[in-house]
């Protein structure tokens, strides 16, 4: 939610601040290039400290971050707010997944962290509320100011929470704490390489997808707030579906298998909803489509990282590949921007996507199969039985 609330301010901020379409995306990239640094830290460092004490922080760091962006005065007090709130970002998503996934069985692990993910479409949509409503009531100076100061409410909430929480079992059995560098060892690089791979395109294309649609609906095609709002429905609840449809999926077709489909289908849908002489209702049909399987693709993306790494690396090895890949991606924005110009918005958002997605599928035809792989941790034993978040909050020691 916190994240995605600027994609929403964007057009608002750019008429207020006189913003160029590259310096708009330049605050975009900011925030995902900080992320990348958040995310490998925030890795690395929960693998000696633990996953819920970092979760602890990072939750408070995002809180705080959303904050002081609601509170900029001025385009570079903004630019370093976004920097902030991207390094919680990265950190938040990394450590969770790692967690979720030392918690959830070998035959459900896809299920768990693609229903995991799919709580990314309903922060999204709470963003999309948040500024709707926002816009509707209160002076556009405002309002978007208002939108980034709600981050902080749900940040302490989750603060709470958190201390009640403990690390799962697979950590704390998995004694022996590796350097974070041993990623790139003989046996882990090529994991690490093909890992990297597969997270620079899955980002490459969200972001540029996530940052930039509502901005072509509003400059581009001309809509209004309430047509934008609704082709922006549209796309999160596509986008929704699809998180669940490829968890399911990931876990009865296996991992490479769903990324190429999704990957595919991305592709084509992108190019099709982004260069075709679409009507404004025949883009409406499709933008669900492109939500599904352009975006859906994460839920798959999880299971995979987690699974390349035993315990002792998993955090450092998730962290390292998910936020290199946001970090290049992280391009993505400021090119989109950059050749708006030239292009337009739809045509550079459908180019870069198509290229995005051609990395997933050069990457699934490496990886290897990881369904139903069970965790390990260090000294090569199975994993101790995964527990829920209820029986990690109810009986801490196991």
């Amino acid at each position: 939610m916190s994240v995605q609330l600027y994609a929403f301010v964007l057009p608002g901020l750019m008429d207020i601040w006189g913003m160029t379409p590259s310096g708009a995306g330049l605050l975009a990239s900011a925030a995902l290039l900080s992320g990348s640094i958040g995310g490998w830290l925030a890795g690395s460092v929960s693998d000696r400290i633990g996953r819920i004490r970092l979760l602890r922080v990072s939750i408070l760091w995002l809180g705080v971050s959303s904050l002081l962006c609601g509170l900029a005065q001025s385009y570079d007090q903004f630019l370093v707010a976004r920097l902030l709130q991207g390094v919680g970002f990265g950190a938040e998503w990394a450590v969770g997944v790692v967690f979720m996934s030392e918690i959830s069985p070998p035959a459900t692990r896809g299920r768990t962290l693609g229903m995991l993910q799919s709580a990314w479409a309903v922060g999204w949509a709470i963003a999309a509320t948040i500024v709707s409503v926002s816009a509707t009531l209160l002076p556009v100076d405002i309002a978007w100011r208002i939108t980034f100061f709600a981050g902080l409410l749900p940040a302490i909430a989750l603060f709470r929470i958190r201390g009640s929480m403990t690390d799962s079992p697979i950590f704390k059995a998995a004694a022996a704490r590796r350097a974070w560098h041993r990623i790139f060892a003989r046996d882990m690089l090529g994991a690490t390489l093909k890992g990297s791979l597969l997270a620079s395109g899955t980002h490459g294309g969200y972001w540029a997808i996530a940052t930039w649609w509502p901005t072509m609906l509003r400059v581009e095609r001309g809509m209004s707030p309430g047509e934008t709002t609704a082709h922006t429905t549209a796309l999160i609840g596509g986008s929704f579906i699809g998180y669940m449809l490829g968890a399911w999926l990931s876990d009865r077709l296996g991992r490479r298998a769903t990324l190429g489909a999704f990957a595919s289908a991305g592709v084509v849908t992108a190019l099709a909803a982004t260069h075709l002489q679409l009507s404004n209702a025949a883009l409406l049909f499709v933008t669900p489509i492109l939500g599904l399987f352009a975006l859906g693709i994460y839920s798959a993306i999880g299971p995979v990282l987690t699974e390349l790494y035993p315990t002792a690396l998993r955090g450092s090895g998730m962290g390292f590949c998910y936020n290199v890949g946001r970090g290049l991606a992280g391009i993505t924005p400021l090119a989109v921007g950059g050749s708006v110009g030239t292009l337009g918005y739809a045509h550079a958002i459908g180019l870069y996507v198509a290229g995005s997605y051609a990395l997933i599928l050069l990457a699934a035809a490496f990886l290897k199969e990881t369904r139903g792989m069970d965790l390990v941790i260090a000294g090569g034993a199975t994993e101790p039985p995964s527990l829920t978040p209820v029986d990690l909050i109810r009986s801490p020691v196991r």
